[in-house]
């Protein structure tokens, strides 16, 4: 069997058949929306604290965010020393860290504690504050984040 005549009428076909609907008016179609009305993905981050004397600073940017972008999905991923604020009765110079977290997370960001780091310093999952979440690993969630779920990543 020639197999060019049959491509070539495959790829002409392919080439004429566009052009003739597009010169022919559909009777049911629907106009196409404008770009600007088409559903835009969800907004998706994850900020990577891993050093707890910046964690005042991750929150206000973690606010500003919110406030900005509503409906953003936001994830506070901590592991390392940055898991310090999320400890039952983390406190610094300005006072407890619960109340902010408890603030954020009425909003709907999550915060996620590396189980590896507890364990490093024999703590159990009861001393992190009940609105922080424990995860297996805290690089491994970000990067389960970023590869399969779509989140930017951002450091503050």
């Amino acid at each position: 069997m020639n197999r060019i005549p049959l491509l070539a009428a495959l790829l002409s076909a392919a080439l004429i058949l566009p052009a003739a609907q597009a010169s022919t008016p559909a009777k049911s179609a629907k106009p196409a929306k404008p770009a600007a009305e088409a559903a835009a993905p969800q907004e998706k981050v994850v900020y990577h604290v891993n050093d707890s004397s910046l964690a005042r600073i991750a929150m206000r940017n973690v606010e500003n965010h919110v406030n900005a972008s509503p409906d953003a999905k936001i994830v506070v991923v901590t592991h390392g020393k940055g898991i310090d604020f999320l400890l039952n009765d983390a406190k610094d110079d300005k006072g407890a860290f619960a109340p902010q977290v408890a603030g954020l997370k009425e909003k709907g960001v999550e915060f996620r504690v590396c189980r590896n780091t507890l364990k490093g310093r024999n703590l159990d999952d009861s001393a992190v504050i009940m609105e922080a979440q424990v995860v297996p690993s805290g690089v491994a969630e970000i990067g389960k984040l970023q590869a399969r779920e779509g989140f930017v990543y951002l450091k503050p």
